[in-house]
């Protein structure tokens, strides 16, 4: 008999390094400046989403490949360390993480980042067992790993469990069969205006919403989402965003789908799961680190009773 507590929220995708380096401006070409300090730290949009998703309450678990190396080694217990289960993650001597390096500028809250996809594979094609898709209450995909995401994406489809996805490069092949199979589509305002040719958010959510699709949302940073679906009737319905004093706004698009896979496999309704992933979003980007800076559930009741006004009305 299997013991093992159930799944909420699997992932399979991208996980990341990154390696930060702070200096006071980004310098021009062939200079020499000096790095105030630097920090490694564990990093990746599924990763990243997983870990937002636990903090929030989900039992999160992992299921990609990665690889044997020191990277991924810290990676993984990095996840760990957070709460997500690896039980069914495979380590092959030939994967990778994405190694990235990034630049941070600290006059101009600016980022750059240089990253190493070599050997980064994600979803595996045949991995894992179909049975731990199936037993999952909702599957996270991204883009790493494409044929496996499809795959799985499928299974997970044809059980009746929810998809939620974060897509940003439709010029990789296969994206289109995957961009019909996820239901819950998170896409950021310029994504979904280049993916629909459309101009404006209205257009672009009425051209991506589908029969087989059971809710839209499009991100648009300071201005909040716009979002439709199953429980809206059809209308489209704007969330406004929080002020809040950023800092740090790496990670924010992750933690946002992470917090709305969480509030799915919790059992929160449409319009609650969206303003608890807005909100997470934003107490994220008041602290530095991708991950670091993620809200615990806690974190974001106490911000929601707090009486924080939205930077914009609806």
């Amino acid at each position: 008999m299997n013991t093992n507590p159930p799944i909420d929220v699997l992932g399979l995708g991208c996980v990341a390094v990154d390696d930060l380096v702070y200096v006071d401006s980004y310098p021009p070409a062939d200079t020499k400046v000096p790095v105030s300090r630097t920090e490694r730290q564990c990093g990746g949009l599924t990763a990243t989403a997983l870990v937002a998703a636990t903090r929030l309450g989900a039992r999160c678990a992992y299921a990609g490949v990665t690889g044997t190396d020191e990277l991924s080694s810290f990676a993984l217990n990095r996840m760990a360390a957070e709460g997500v289960a690896l039980d069914h993650t495979q380590r092959l001597p030939e994967a990778r993480v994405v190694h990235s390096f990034i630049v941070v500028d600290s006059t101009q809250r600016t980022r750059t980042i240089f990253a190493n996809l070599n050997g980064a594979i994600g979803a595996g094609p045949t991995w894992p067992d179909p049975e731990v898709i199936r037993n999952a209450r909702v599957l996270f995909v991204d883009q790493f790993g494409l044929p496996g995401m499809i795959r799985a994406a499928t299974i997970a489809r044809e059980a009746g469990k929810p998809v939620v996805g974060d897509l940003e490069n439709p010029d990789q092949p296969g994206f289109m069969e995957l961009l019909s199979l996820v239901d819950h589509l998170i896409v950021s305002e310029s994504f979904a205006l280049r993916i629909t040719n459309q101009r404006d958010i209205a257009q672009a959510l009425h051209k991506l919403q589908s029969q087989t699709r059971s809710v839209v949302v499009i991100t648009a940073g300071a201005r909040g989402c716009w979002f439709r679906g199953e429980e809206t009737d059809g209308r489209t319905h704007h969330q406004p965003a929080f002020h809040v004093e950023a800092v740090d706004t790496t990670g924010c698009g992750d933690v946002f789908h992470g917090a709305y896979a969480a509030g799915i496999a919790l059992g929160i309704p449409l319009e609650q799961r969206i303003l608890r992933a807005t909100a997470a979003a934003a107490l994220k980007a008041t602290l530095r680190g991708g991950q670091a800076g993620i809200p615990d559930a806690a974190a974001v009741e106490a911000f929601l009773t707090s009486g924080t006004q939205p930077l914009f009305s609806a």
